[in-house]
């Protein structure tokens, strides 16, 4: 890895996926999956591998998007490469390893064997088959049992662009043991008017009795390609949470799958997505109840502007023995457009007959009751659409408690919404919200 030699279980790891992809290819939209996305695009470019290049302008999008002192570590990753000499390293708990995956297959590789690949499956998606064939660096960390870590691990995934398309296929894999809390967050980010080609696929374990904090920023260029499929599995009793922002790329897909492997885990899924003009996002989730008493909760929230498009596939899977599951799953969806178009397919496949599944999807524009009630209390009516706007995205945003991501969506919204500094949600009345 990154010019060294590889270790033979990890070459074999290369080749079959490197096979499964050549013998699959990328997906086409008679796939079911993926009929509603066409990827064509990505296909059609010859991508140039990643390099690390472009110093100054990767240490300007590190100064953009660093979370400084607030993180306890923050992992730099240019162009897929890791940057020591650009990242955080901060003071750890004892045990605890958080740094870049190639160094951890040289020095661990044992430990990671054990967990990389053995989750996000190849045969699964072709992008993970690309993403696994191609295996160069990415984040790797490691939390040993009854770890605690108060601030959040920043993953900064920075691309550079360059002279040619480029392409890069970054890697994370967190091992939490049991007993574990911690808070990671993943930010892919990249230089404006850029064309470039993300395809990452995060690995997440959670032992028993374990809590994560997982949050995703997606803040591409708009002229960028992004791919992602995050692979989630649940011991006993262990909490997961994931707050997932979508806001840059032309062209975004992100798989999200969790499954409940042991009794009494509980997930919660969070989305928002804020795309204008001819951007495109596909969002497939999946809740697979695998042990009984596992409850889980879904709430993703779209805002389409333009002559943007989305899809979000929402699926809670209940296996047989997973009785007294209890999951809800909710996607709404803002029109702010005429031309803004959104396909929304909740889905429910349950196999056990003691449980509470449910899920309900709505599409539609700015409410006008609404905006009459806000312009009755003195605000004008443009106004009133765009504090409308951000308070229907702002129901998920108020539930990161990250605060720099929450802050980052949320100053991203006031600047593209037009929201005035003296209208924004936390300003409104806890009546005025209510009737929100």
């Amino acid at each position: 890895m990154n010019g060294k030699s590889s270790p033979a279980w990890l070459e074999k790891i290369r080749k079959g996926a490197l096979a499964r992809f050549e013998a699959v290819g990328f997906p086409l939209k008679k796939t079911e999956a993926w009929r509603f996305t066409n990827v064509k695009p990505i296909a059609a470019i010859q991508w140039e591998a990643a390099d690390g290049a472009n110093a100054d302008e990767a240490l300007g999008l590190v100064r953009k998007f660093t979370f400084g002192k607030d993180a306890v570590v923050e992992l730099v990753f240019v162009n897929g490469q890791f940057r020591g000499e650009l990242s955080r390293m901060g003071k750890l708990p004892r045990g605890v390893n958080a740094g870049s995956l190639a160094e951890a297959v040289a020095e661990n590789g044992e430990l990671v064997q054990k967990h990389l690949a053995r989750q996000a499956l190849v045969e699964a998606n072709p992008f993970v088959a690309l993403n696994t064939g191609l295996i160069g660096d990415g984040a790797f960390i490691h939390l040993p049992a009854g770890t605690t870590v108060d601030q959040p691990i920043h993953i900064l995934l920075v691309s550079t662009g360059g002279e040619k398309p480029i392409a890069a296929h970054p890697r994370v894999l967190v091992m939490a043991e049991d007993g574990v809390r911690a808070t990671v967050v993943e930010s892919y980010v990249g230089a404006e008017g850029q064309t470039y080609f993300t395809n990452a696929v995060t690995e997440i374990i959670c032992g028993a009795d374990s809590h994560i904090d997982h949050c995703r920023l997606q803040q591409e260029s708009t002229a960028a390609f992004h791919v992602s499929t995050m692979q989630v599995d649940l011991g006993r009793s262990a909490t997961f949470v994931s707050h997932a922002c979508s806001i840059g790329a032309k062209l975004s897909r992100n798989d999200l799958n969790c499954v409940m492997n042991g009794e009494r885990a509980y997930a919660t899924l969070n989305g928002v997505v804020l795309i204008g003009g001819n951007q495109h996002c596909d969002n497939h989730t999946l809740l697979h109840h695998a042990k009984a008493n596992c409850p889980s909760h879904e709430l993703y929230k779209h805002v389409l502007d333009g002559k943007s498009t989305a899809v979000f596939k929402g699926q809670i899977y209940v296996q047989k023995d997973a009785q007294k599951t209890d999951s809800k799953q909710t996607s709404k969806t803002l029109l702010l457009s005429d031309d803004a178009y959104m396909n929304s397919q909740p889905a429910l496949e349950i196999y056990a007959d003691d449980v509470k599944c449910t899920h309900g999807s709505t599409t539609g524009p700015v409410d006008e009751d609404k905006i009459f009630y806000l312009r009755t209390r003195g605000v004008g009516l443009e106004a009133a659409r765009h504090l409308l706007t951000y308070a229907f995205a702002a129901d998920v945003t108020r539930r990161i408690k990250v605060e720099p991501v929450r802050r980052r969506i949320e100053d991203y919204m006031a600047a593209r919404y037009g929201l005035p500094q003296d209208l924004r949600i936390t300003d409104v009345t806890t009546h005025d919200r209510a009737a929100l």
